[in-house]
């Protein structure tokens, strides 16, 4: 069993860790995935994008998941401390930075795949402690650089005020552990050429420095053929043959440009993969940023996120998983049918990942998605007593009954899909700041039965006036809760449809935290999976298997009208026990067998 610090970061960070996370499911990896926090709330409410929380899970797991994270400007990054923080000398450091430094991750590595044709394959493998972003970078010079520029035209007309200068550090030690990796990994994936990416014709002295490492590390790897070329000429070449390269190992400058281009390449940072490795620590995150003007509306594309997820995978030891993975991407991105619209499509964040979930091995159609069951049979369904559907269940050996919820707006009835959502509690003692935990509602499609696991706590609220008017805007049928409910007056007087265990004032906003949707949620002793359709009215909710909703729907069918010819008859002066026996009340399905009960 490997353990993993999942840390969904902020903007659309969350929204596709979960996606792809839901999808990567299907393969039923060991995997222990720990979840933490980073990024920018961190810093408002903390003055620390990477809490000591956050450290210690990371050195407690094997690697890291990292989602997208925002960085703001200087200035920005201070104004939107909380208040009390401001002014105190707190520092924004960018948090991949403090990882990369922290835990020693010298090795950026980019896979550039050609997802769509396959016709090239190949990775930039990033320098990440030293190069031009070593962090030698002056603004006025003091005694000893000035010496070494004045004698430039420029900073002899600027002064040496006025001049800047940045060193590009480059040591035997940071080349050689890169140059070893590129090696070790060029055989590990069957690559045959290392391209060494650099500026040899202009940076000469620190280029020959590196010509003499490699040269040098080069005899302990004969079977792989080794050059350096000139960055301006690999950037023409990726662009127009990029199927002759294997491996490009480049300084941090050179590799940040290369590595953004071959995802340009690849067909954009959607695809984009990343991992960073070093000698005792790993993280992986997809390249793209956080986007928060996306935030929230379901449309970022998860396929970076999982072919980072197979990246790791790798990584772990776990190579045939993760190449299942990149294969079901390849399909779903070659289909073209469920993509997102930086791949010139309209599908949703949610429907590429459940795409990619379907070509997984494994998938089965059982139990049967949500689309399986037809309009027509919710609707029957929607005009019967839930006492009729329960008999119908009853009668086939499948518990149904979601124990504990009471109509909190009599007179409602409802049926519709179930979507499923499951919360966890926030420890209060370390955990601050508001969740938004319901912002799974702008992706639940229109006809379903909201279905929310708080396991029964009434100490917080998770749902309220605000979500029932999204919830009836969407088309959303009625909601069964786990849990408790607030506003009730305003959800009575909207006339919803709301199911739940309790009903309290008390806000869930700061104890509770979303933890996944669209997974099987356990309420008493029933089982509701997604895409299973809820039945409720005044008697409660209850649950219908989605593979048997048909027939339950006519059996239930049949208990009414039996039950309604029997009123009648009694109606008529006919005693009950021969009404009962005339028109079949012991057996009004008319089959004396049974359906297998659900498993």
């Amino acid at each position: 069993m490997k353990s993993v610090a999942v840390l969904p970061g902020d903007g659309i960070g969350p929204e596709v860790v979960s996606a792809a996370l839901e999808a990567v499911e299907q393969l039923r990896l060991p995997l222990d995935l720990r979840f933490g926090e980073i990024g920018w709330e961190c810093w408002r409410q903390e003055g620390t994008v990477i809490p000591e929380r956050t450290w210690k899970l990371i050195e407690e797991t094997d690697t890291c998941l990292l989602g997208a994270i925002t960085s703001k400007p200087l200035r920005e990054a201070e104004a939107e401390l909380h208040p009390t923080l401001r002014g105190t000398g707190l520092d924004y450091v960018s948090p991949v930075i403090q990882l990369r430094q922290h835990l020693g991750l010298y090795a950026n590595v980019r896979p550039i795949t050609d997802i769509d044709r396959g016709q090239f394959d190949f990775t930039v493998i990033r320098e990440n402690t030293e190069g031009l972003y070593a962090g030698f970078d002056v603004h006025g010079l003091d005694e000893s650089l000035w010496n070494a520029v004045r004698s430039h035209p420029n900073a002899a007309a600027s002064g040496r005020e006025a001049t800047s200068v940045t060193l590009r550090l480059q040591t035997q030690f940071g080349m050689d552990r890169l140059l070893r990796y590129g090696f070790e990994y060029a055989e590990r994936h069957g690559h045959r050429r290392l391209t060494v990416v650099d500026k040899p014709n202009v940076l000469r002295h620190s280029s020959n420095h590196l010509r003499e490492r490699l040269e040098l590390i080069a005899q302990d790897h004969p079977d792989v053929e080794t050059e350096i070329l000139n960055v301006d000429a690999v950037a023409l070449w990726m662009v127009r043959r990029p199927e002759r390269f294997g491996v490009l190992v480049a300084e941090n400058m050179f590799g940040d440009i290369l590595s953004d281009l071959g995802a340009g390449v690849m067909g954009g940072l959607g695809l984009a993969s990343s991992g960073n490795i070093g000698d005792h620590g790993s993280y992986f995150e997809p390249v793209h940023g956080s986007a928060p003007s996306m935030a929230g509306q379901g449309r970022a594309n998860p396929m970076a996120m999982l072919l980072t997820i197979a990246q790791m995978l790798d990584h772990l030891g776990m190579p045939v998983p993760g190449q299942e993975l990149r294969g079901a991407v390849s399909k779903v991105v070659r289909a073209r049918t469920t993509v997102t619209y930086d791949l010139g499509g309209t599908a949703r964040t949610s429907q590429v990942a459940q795409a990619v979930a379907g070509e997984l091995p494994g998938h089965t159609d059982e139990p049967a998605p949500p689309t399986a069951v037809s309009t027509d049979v919710v609707d029957r369904l929607a005009q019967l007593d839930t006492a009729s559907v329960s008999d119908a269940l009853d009668s086939m050996g499948i518990p149904c009954v979601l124990a504990g919820l009471a109509a909190r707006v009599p007179g409602t009835r409802a049926a519709g899909r179930a979507y499923t959502v499951t919360y966890r509690p926030v420890d209060a003692s370390v955990d601050r700041g508001f969740r938004n935990a319901a912002n799974y509602l702008d992706d639940v499609p229109e006809g379903s039965f909201v279905v929310v696991d708080n396991a029964a706590s009434t100490t917080c609220t998770n749902w309220g006036s605000l979500l029932t008017n999204l919830a009836q805007r969407r088309g959303v049928r009625g909601t069964a809760l786990h849990g408790s409910a607030r506003d009730i007056a305003e959800i009575r007087a909207a006339k919803y449809p709301l199911f739940s265990t309790g009903a309290t004032m008390v806000s869930g906003k700061n104890r509770v935290e979303l933890a996944a949707t669209g997974r099987d949620v356990v309420i008493g002793d029933v089982t509701v999976r997604p895409g299973d359709i809820v039945v409720a009215d005044d008697n409660g909710a209850l649950v219908v298997p989605a593979e048997y909703a048909t027939e339950v729907a006519d059996r239930a069918e049949r208990v009414e009208r039996t039950e309604s010819a029997i009123a009648q008859a009694v109606n008529g002066g006919m005693r009950l026990d021969e009404a009962r026996r005339q028109f079949g009340y012991a057996n009004p399905w008319g089959d004396d067998g049974k359906q297998p009960s659900r498993a």
